[in-house]
């Protein structure tokens, strides 16, 4: 296929043979590019829910296929992507009946606010892991008050601890607390970014 959007004919074999021309994949990737940039609620929404529910699956693979029991802490990190996700959804459902851009401006900050403090909470955490700083008592293999004779025994044989200061899994150093500083703050940016297009949007609505 040219450029002008014939299409070369083989005479020889009688088939028709189409070239690809590596122009339209680039005129393909700036209709894309101007595309999101046009519509930055949209965008910023499916990325959130998208890497929201990626993150969530990928934390349920790890306790229950491969059997990474979480930390008090760990599980503390799963709210931000609790309200997240669905906040992203309500801004796509939105989208689709016309809601206030307002309206979903606000939902963009919230789960700007739920990601930044999700990424505070998995630097802690990370802290704690490295040894830089004390975690809960809760989680720190501390247990407290052992009770009458031989509770010890008791406490010990009922209750497995999952501590915060040992990280169960690594990769190039990082554990998954250390992952979730990125995929936390990344996505705060990215609710940002929607936050921006609604107000925007918002102040370019005419006023009734």
């Amino acid at each position: 296929m040219r450029p002008g959007g014939t299409i070369d004919r083989d005479p020889g074999a009688g088939r028709i043979s189409a070239k690809i021309v590596p122009q339209r994949w680039g005129r393909m990737s700036i209709l894309s590019l101007d595309r999101l940039r046009s519509e930055p609620i949209a965008a910023a929404a499916a990325a959130i829910a998208v890497l929201g529910i990626a993150t969530i699956l990928g934390a349920y693979f790890f306790q229950y296929a491969l059997g990474y029991r979480p930390c008090p802490l760990c599980l503390e990190q799963r709210y931000a992507y609790y309200v997240a996700i669905p906040l992203a959804a309500m801004v796509l459902l939105g989208l689709s009946v016309g809601s206030s851009r307002k309206v979903m401006m606000l939902a963009f900050l919230a789960i700007a606010a739920a990601m930044l403090w999700n990424t505070g909470l998995a630097a802690y955490h990370s802290g704690v892991e490295w040894k830089w700083w004390e975690g809960p008592k809760d989680c720190a293999g501390s247990f407290g008050n052992f009770g009458p004779a031989g509770g010890l025994a008791d406490l010990i044989q009922n209750t497995r601890v999952i501590r915060c200061d040992e990280a169960a899994w690594r990769f190039l150093g990082l554990s998954l607390a250390g992952y979730n500083v990125f995929i936390s703050l990344g996505m705060a940016a990215i609710a940002g970014w929607g936050a921006l297009g609604a107000w925007r949007s918002w102040k370019s609505e005419p006023v009734e």
